[in-house]
């Protein structure tokens, strides 16, 4: 029996729609914290090993002859121009062309992609691939636990994997979990029985966290669903800062039956209705977070944590609004970091001025439309960095981090002992190499704070005292009846028991 010959590629874009920073195809190219875009042999010679999708899924098994096309990711934005979008999708088909004659494709993709003419990029990629294979070929695909799925990229794709972890430590297993059921269907020979439900509320993104209830028991539940009739079920808990359609929580289950199929699909949603008491998490106004982690510091023998989540550039914010450093500068915070704040210029400056200078900048606050101005300040430059240097978390681990010049800044002229990180490309901090490489050791601290809304849990919290999630200015908005949503279906709840949109 012949080997399938696969075809595989992986473009992944988490779109926040009310970011003002759009994502370019330059911004494809450029990597960050995972790779930047590669090519043909490329593709297995980077991502092999890494915990990414198409890592994982490149390691299971030798069964596969693998043709690889291309795979690219950016730092989560705003609106992927159609220039980014037609000039990859367009990559991607002509590679699905030039493979000749394939068993099926495998597809790395996130979920969440809104481009300036598509509100499910995905589902467009999808139907852009069927236009040149036809309707029957395999199609297998990864996701990201954030997605936010419509029927049409339902009925495109052949079969779908999905996180179960947020953080996102199970990316690689996910990809293989995608090889091992385009396996599944081929050596079956037929597709899926498949079903798809869609929940009738939106989930706040810091409710989401499979370490916390009832994210990791409703995760923990799919693994025994699949047996017998039924080959697999996921679901997306979504991603609520996108004015589309179909924003919000959804189940895809796959198996031989259709009966039991949809019998799964409809278990995880019963279930995720049940939970809607329980899918809360109220932020603390960023001026109460730090005088708490204060007071709790006192007394603490590890660092308090303060996660910045609605300036979380993993959910398209800028990363550089300056509302909790205010804070923790007007609060008299002492021996406090704060990372990583996006500003290549002040980065630039200090990289000038050398280790040891003591300077005026003006940080951040390059966005006023969302509610902060600069933080003007004397500091010393106490390190300087290239932004070079290998993740050594959980969910980034092993990856080589390219971050730009980047500087850590002590405030000299006001009543507190804070340090602030500031780098060149932006990105959430998930990963303390962020503030290690620079020789700053978060463990030595009192207060933690960190530009991520869930991510850093995996790397952070277990050398956290406690953690605090702030409310400060961002353009990732948790409180969902607050968000000016325009597009979403009708009667969809803006968060558990909230208003019906």
């Amino acid at each position: 029996m012949k080997r399938p010959r696969i075809a595989v590629a992986g473009f992944q874009h988490e779109t926040n729609t009310f970011a003002p920073i759009p994502t370019p195809f330059e911004t494809f190219k450029e990597g960050g914290a995972w790779p930047a875009m590669k090519f043909g042999p490329e593709v297995t010679e980077t991502l092999s090993g890494l915990n990414l999708p198409m890592g994982g899924f490149l390691d299971e098994g030798d069964d596969f002859d693998i043709i690889p096309i291309l795979w690219t990711f950016a730092e989560p934005g705003g609106y992927v121009t159609d220039d980014a979008f037609d000039r990859i999708a367009g990559m991607i088909v002509d590679g699905v062309k030039q493979a000749g004659s394939i068993d099926g494709v495998y597809l790395d993709l996130h979920g969440a992609m809104v481009t300036q003419s598509h509100e499910d990029g995905e589902a467009e990629l999808l139907r852009r691939i069927r236009e040149a294979t036809g309707p029957a070929l395999p199609i297998a695909v990864s996701l990201d636990l954030h997605g936010n799925m419509s029927r049409e990229f339902f009925e495109r794709a052949s079969s779908v994997a999905i996180y179960r972890t947020y953080p996102h430590v199970d990316m690689a297993d996910t990809g293989a979990r995608a090889r091992k059921l385009l396996r599944e269907e081929l050596t079956r020979g037929i597709p899926f029985a498949k079903a798809w439900r869609q929940l009738d509320y939106i989930i706040p993104i810091q409710a989401q966290s499979t370490r916390r209830e009832p994210g990791g028991r409703l995760y923990a539940m799919l693994p025994g669903l699949a047996s017998g009739a039924v080959s697999s079920v996921d679901f997306v808990f979504g991603f609520p800062p996108a004015d589309v359609t179909d924003c919000g929580c959804s189940v895809f289950a796959y198996g031989t039956d259709q009966q039991a199929v949809d019998a799964a699909a409809d278990t995880v949603i019963a279930a995720l209705q049940s939970a809607e008491d329980e899918l809360h998490n109220p932020l603390v106004p960023a001026t109460d977070a730090v005088a708490k982690a204060g007071q709790l510091a006192d007394s603490a023998s590890k660092p308090v944590l303060i996660a910045d989540a609605q300036d979380n550039p993993g959910a398209g914010a800028t990363g550089d609004t300056t509302g909790v450093l205010a804070a923790l500068v007007d609060g008299g915070a002492q021996q406090a970091v704060i990372g990583m704040l996006w500003d290549p210029e002040t980065a630039g400056i200090a990289r000038t001025a050398g280790k040891g200078a003591e300077i005026d900048v003006a940080i951040g606050g390059r966005f006023p439309q969302l509610g902060t101005g600069p933080f003007k300040a004397r500091v010393r430059v106490e390190a300087l960095s290239d932004g070079q240097f290998t993740f050594t978390g959980p969910m980034y681990g092993g990856a080589h981090a390219s971050l730009g010049p980047m500087a850590a800044l002590k405030v000299l002229d006001r009543d507190c002992d804070v340090t602030i990180v500031v780098g060149s490309n932006r990105t959430q901090n998930a990963d303390q190499a962020i503030f290690t490489h620079m020789g700053i050791d978060p463990t030595q601290q009192a207060i933690v704070v960190v530009k991520s809304a869930v991510h850093f849990l995996a790397d952070y919290e277990p050398i956290a005292e406690t953690v605090i999630f702030a409310e400060s200015p961002g353009a990732n908005p948790c409180q969902l009846d607050r968000i000016p949503f325009t597009r979403l279906r009708k009667g969809v709840r803006l968060g558990p028991n909230g208003p019906a949109f």
